[in-house]
């Protein structure tokens, strides 16, 4: 009985990707043409062993290819809001990903904005100016201009006048 929780038809879109036909995959990966179709049309459940082979042809983990699957489902939040400073913060999370739409009047500052783990921070403003200081740069950022930085750095975000912006954790991948 296939699995409703992941959607393997993704390796389709690996395989033509790569110009493959499934007897080349199956070739490749030592996984029967047959078993390939069936995961393809999500008429089978794999086996790790089997993900893994797959997987292996295109660069990638099995754990990879298992996320490909899950994350083609939609995950529904609702956002919370907090003040932090004098900034209203209204936020919606993820496992790998946070946005804020921080919203602050002219002269708020916020540093540092929310905890940080090993994410990258992209700061869009939206209307108003600001300026952002970090450790190598200090700059003024208008309406339409965005930047993206290590966010375990020390920064700060001063509205110059009334301001809102987006502002996005993103995780960093796995290090070794």
């Amino acid at each position: 009985m296939p699995s409703k929780f992941y959607d393997f038809s993704v390796l389709r879109q690996l395989r033509q990707r790569e110009n493959l036909r499934i007897s080349d995959l199956a070739q490749r990966s030592g996984v029967s043409a047959a078993v390939i179709s069936k995961l393809e049309r999500n008429r089978t459940m794999a086996e790790l062993e089997t993900l893994s082979r797959l997987a292996q042809v295109f660069g990638m983990h099995a754990s990879e290819l298992v996320a490909m699957a899950e994350s083609r489902l939609v995950h529904r939040t609702t956002e919370q809001t907090r003040h932090e400073q004098q900034f209203e913060m209204r936020e919606v999370r993820y496992r790998n990903i946070r946005c804020i739409q921080c919203t602050g009047p002219r002269g708020a500052e916020i540093s540092h904005p929310g905890i940080h783990k090993d994410d990258f921070e992209l700061c869009w403003v939206l209307e108003g100016r600001v300026r952002f200081e970090h450790p190598q740069s200090r700059m003024e950022l208008a309406a339409g201009e965005a930047i993206q930085f290590d966010a375990l750095l020390e920064h700060r975000y001063t509205a110059l006048e009334d301001t809102r912006l987006l502002i996005a954790h993103i995780q960093k991948g796995k290090r070794f």
